[in-house]
């Protein structure tokens, strides 16, 4: 596939996207790249990527391994992903701890938009696929009520937690950082980043290869095989995954370690009493623009096309 400097440039700004979204413990990178229209190429490039690929650098040259490997594209989407992670990651802490309702509600707008494009790509329903998308959306729920561990930082558990919670990134629906978060290593992670811990990053980052590389190729084998099963399962784990995201929240569960509060439990609850406060009408109003940023995200990559 022929592309110019903007096509990677537009690419690099899809990989900011998931960045951001993959920081947020709730939204998946993978339902960006799937709005985007770049989730079937991302999921095939990486599944490509074995030892027989890397013989090719020896028996054709560097530069036929590169176009096979489609390292332009990977590239771009990976150096977007790194920066907007790193950068992203402060400012949502920052929202997340001040204004939580009002990102929430942001977000919960935007996944449920992205629910209905997921379901608009299945091509022929039948029981199957209604019984596949019932039966994930419930388990993608059963997840979001789980109980979050308490941290673990060992070098071992930290691979093991990169590999998750990447099978969870490029998995629409379900967040590789809410991942994190049941596991109790997101606040290690992002400590981590902070403080350039590069054993400890280094350890997330090995895992999370090892997940990407063995995940894709099931996930390729998925949409060539089964593809309007495999949509109906996704369109089901993004239904699912709403609980999480719900703005309002009761916590139910708790521990204090240091001068921190972390939230072991909580459980969607009804906004309640919101007359006269203004709350209430912009978490309305940002819940409207999350919908409304899928649906012209999603005229862009029609246009694109």
């Amino acid at each position: 596939m022929q592309r110019t400097v903007k096509d990677y440039f537009i690419i690099l700004l899809k990989g900011m996207a998931m960045g951001a979204a993959d920081v947020v413990p709730g939204v998946s990178g993978g339902t960006i790249a799937f709005i985007s229209g770049i989730y079937q190429e991302l999921v095939e490039s990486i599944s490509n990527i074995n030892l027989a690929l890397f013989k090719t650098i020896k028996t054709d040259g560097f530069k036929a391994f590169w176009q096979k490997a489609n390292a332009n594209f990977l590239t771009a989407l990976a150096f977007g992903i790194i920066i907007s992670a790193l950068s992203v990651m402060k400012v949502m802490h920052f929202l997340l701890e001040n204004h939580p309702i009002k990102i929430w509600a942001f977000f919960f707008g935007l996944v449920l938009a992205s629910i209905l494009f997921v379901a608009k790509q299945i091509t022929k329903w039948n029981a199957i696929t209604i019984i596949l998308l019932i039966v994930s959306a419930i388990g993608a729920f059963g997840i979001t009520k789980l109980s979050t561990m308490q941290g673990i930082d060992s070098t071992a558990f930290l691979v093991l937690a990169g590999a998750i919670a990447s099978c969870a990134m490029i998995l629409p629906g379900i967040s590789g950082a809410f991942i994190l978060v049941l596991l109790g290593a997101y606040a290690t992670i992002s400590e981590s980043v902070h403080n350039h811990d590069l054993k400890k990053v280094g350890a997330v980052a090995l895992g999370a290869i090892i997940g990407l590389l063995s995940f894709s190729r099931l996930l390729k084998w998925l949409f060539n095989n089964y593809k309007n099963a495999t949509l109906a399962i996704l369109t089901g784990f993004i239904l699912g995954s709403l609980n999480k995201i719900w703005p309002w929240k009761k916590v139910l569960e708790s521990v204090v370690i240091g001068d921190k509060t972390h939230i072991l439990k909580d459980d969607s609850v009804l906004p309640g009493n919101y007359a006269g406060d203004p709350q209430i009408l912009y978490a309305i109003g940002l819940s409207i623009l999350g919908f409304i940023s899928i649906l012209a995200l999603e005229k862009l990559g029609e246009r694109n096309k």
